[in-house]
């Protein structure tokens, strides 16, 4: 029999209960990265009894993670995050049912990937990620938790499951994308936004009300201020721009990165064109074009450009996602 004793203080909630708590240990949560929202999202999910998580993550520990990913320690620089967080997840809750993959969630995968657990959690910070989950999780009615984090700024919704997806939101990528590294975040708001990803899977697992899914909440910690709404009603998009993984016989292939930054195309009867030659380059109309970036966000902008031209059929392709 279990020992709930490290649970109490979670039991003795109404909205938990014993009954509560036997639900937790019976769930099945994906947690796709191990980053800086990662951390927090494992620990809490971890140590609240959960009895199984998946996590999926390709990268190792850089020394510039430790400020915001307190899973690690500088003796963790180099190793596979999976590995590493494992350790330490391990060392917590002993019973938990860890099952862990170095590898990048993408198109590919994504659907096996989410088939046989109860909820997703994107803690991945990649558009690309990010809506590929969303497709995915969509198609098969699973609810995702959603997140990003950026300098003192983030958001965390309840997407999918009954509720609109991530695209009926974010319709749109944004013109230009930052990153951690490039633009800077501070800790604590990744580990608030990361905790709030991780209330939101036990609320859901519990059954509160009102439901997670369709919910949205809003981080402005430079302000000081955390804002939310309810976007149950919000519509699908028509004519999505998808990721797809690459290998369709008949699919042109367009490599939108420069020589210099990828000298191997991404497939080898891939056409290699600049972002601004796309829409003048008379691109075949009866077959699909797959417009390839590292991040799918050239890509996005490209194919949105040739959708202006009556371009219909086009997909898109992260190689940092596969």
């Amino acid at each position: 029999m279990q020992d709930l004793s490290p649970f109490s203080r979670q039991i003795a909630l109404p909205e938990v209960g014993r009954a509560g708590q036997a639900r937790l240990a019976a769930a099945h949560v994906l947690v796709v990265g191990a980053g800086g929202l990662g951390c927090p999202v494992l620990t809490y999910l971890a140590t609240a009894g959960l009895g199984q998580i998946t996590v999926m993550d390709p990268d190792r520990v850089e020394l510039s993670n430790l400020h915001r990913q307190p899973l690690f320690t500088p003796r963790d620089v180099g190793a596979m995050k999976v590995e590493a967080a494992g350790v330490r997840l391990r060392s917590q809750t002993p019973g938990l049912r860890l099952t862990l993959h170095a590898t990048a969630l993408g198109a590919a995968n994504a659907a096996p990937a989410i088939a046989p657990v109860d909820i997703v959690v994107d803690a991945a910070d990649s558009f690309a990620v990010s809506y590929i989950l969303s497709d995915a999780c969509l198609a098969a009615d699973k609810p995702l938790i959603s997140a990003s984090a950026l300098g003192v700024a983030g958001y965390v919704g309840g997407f999918c499951g009954g509720a609109p997806s991530l695209r009926a939101v974010f319709p749109d990528l944004p013109e230009q994308a930052a990153t951690c590294s490039d633009a800077g975040v501070l800790g604590p708001l990744v580990g608030m936004i990361g905790a709030a990803e991780a209330q939101m899977v036990l609320q859901h697992l519990l059954g509160t009300t009102p439901p997670v899914v369709g919910q949205m909440l809003s981080f402005d910690m430079g302000r000081l201020q955390v804002t939310g709404f309810r976007f149950d009603t919000a519509k699908e998009p028509e004519a999505a721009l998808r990721f797809v993984p690459l290998g369709g016989g008949k699919d042109l292939v367009v490599d939108l990165r420069a020589a210099t930054e990828a000298p191997q195309l991404a497939t080898p009867r891939a056409r290699r064109l600049s972002p601004d030659k796309v829409a003048e380059a008379g691109l075949p109309r009866d077959r699909r074009v797959i417009l390839a970036c590292s991040s799918g966000l050239r890509a996005w902008r490209a194919a949105r450009r040739l959708q202006e031209l009556g371009y219909r059929d086009l997909a898109l392709h992260a190689v940092n996602a596969p």
